[in-house]
């Protein structure tokens, strides 16, 4: 194994997902390619795009390089390969990115949510579904 492809979002479960696929790496003698979804809200106040002249995309993005380098402050430099991310469903995003980058391994986390969730399907379990390669789903406490 030479490339994990960790995907994290701004949960309070990221950490522990990322510290999964850092140890894994580890064993693995192996490098992260870390990974964030970025998506814009369907119902998202128009009047709210307004408020700077910045585009909404660069201020998005920004956002989500500042949470991942907060998130990657304690990881080993040389074990980071990359980090990406991209506008997309979180489930087709991670795995365009897996099959991109050629990760060996996608590791992401699970919300664990029952109910609705279960019958349509989360975004771990569609891209267990949809991922043509191996998926690790790091299951967290609630």
């Amino acid at each position: 194994m030479k490339r994990i492809l960790v995907a994290v979002d701004s949960s309070t479960r990221a950490p522990i997902v990322l510290a999964t696929a850092l140890r894994m790496a580890e064993l693995a003698n192996a490098k992260l390619v870390v990974f964030r979804a970025i998506g814009v809200p369907p119902d998202m106040p128009r009047d709210l795009l307004k408020v700077t002249d910045l585009r909404l995309e660069d201020v998005l993005q920004s956002n989500a390089h500042t949470d991942l380098a907060r998130l990657l402050e304690h990881v080993p430099p040389e074990r980071i390969e990359k980090v990406l991310t991209a506008f997309a469903t979180p489930w087709d995003g991670i795995c365009t990115a897996a099959r991109e980058q050629d990760a060996d391994l996608i590791v992401l986390g699970s919300h664990g949510y029952g109910g609705l969730d279960k019958l349509l399907g989360t975004n771990a379990g569609k891209v267990v579904n949809h991922a043509d390669r191996n998926v690790l789903v790091v299951r967290t406490p609630l």
